[in-house]
């Protein structure tokens, strides 16, 4: 998908993108050799195949940090086929108040990773593990995980691109929550943890917290996990 946006160059918005696309002209290999693009001045033709060559070239080296900075926000979902082996899913739980979390998930499509508050969490290692990746996913996490965690933990976010998935789902129209999201296409979860929610999430903390009983927080982690994967 990202050697066919065009979407990246100046002044090119996604109806421009479908003109030059039902031109027939698919992807940047195209454009560069197409002699005119229909409502593309040849003077800004030259412009944009500079761009092209420039893009290219960070393709190459795999500079996602250039693709961030010329793509639109809600277009990085484009960086997904591209870079997707070394992106990660994080979510994260809280014990019901704002920025007191109580555990970190984090999936690379392998393995996962569960970082527990009083046991396994550690502010440095958690920042370490992120500055392996290039590129984030959540579920609504620009509006909850993120600013959470960067406003209690300083800095532990690394500016990477960030794909939240519940914009992305919106564009197809698919709303709601995760869980909702997941049942409409059909993704099923173990029996144990299939109808939680985020308020279960809470007490199962709450309970592991008070009782001590490990099951309640192998429940929390089970959830946590069932989330990012």
């Amino acid at each position: 998908m990202l050697t066919e946006s065009f979407i990246l160059l100046d002044r090119v918005g996604s109806k421009s993108e479908q003109r030059v696309w039902e031109a027939g002209i698919q992807n940047w290999d195209h454009f560069r050799q197409a002699r005119h693009v229909p409502g593309i001045s040849s003077l800004r033709k030259g412009f944009y195949d500079r761009q092209l060559d420039r893009s290219e070239q960070a393709h190459r080296a795999q500079d996602i940090r250039f693709f961030a900075s010329v793509l639109p926000m809600s277009q990085q979902w484009r960086l997904w086929e591209h870079f997707k082996d070394e992106a990660v899913f994080l979510d994260i739980e809280t014990s019901g108040y704002y920025g007191d979390v109580t555990v970190v998930g984090l999936y690379d499509g392998y393995e996962t990773k569960s970082m527990v508050r009083g046991i396994t969490f550690d502010r440095a290692l958690l920042k370490e593990e992120l500055k392996k990746y290039k590129l984030l996913v959540t579920f609504n996490g620009r509006s909850f995980d993120v600013p959470v965690l960067q406003r209690y933990f300083k800095d532990i976010v690394p500016d990477i691109p960030h794909i939240d998935l519940r914009h992305v789902c919106a564009k197809i129209g698919l709303h709601g929550g995760l869980k909702h999201i997941e049942r409409e296409l059909g993704i099923s979860r173990p029996t144990a943890v299939a109808n939680f929610t985020g308020e279960d999430a809470v007490y199962l903390w709450q309970q592991w917290k008070a009782t001590g009983e490990r099951e309640y927080l192998e429940r929390l982690v089970q959830y946590n996990e069932e989330d990012i994967v």
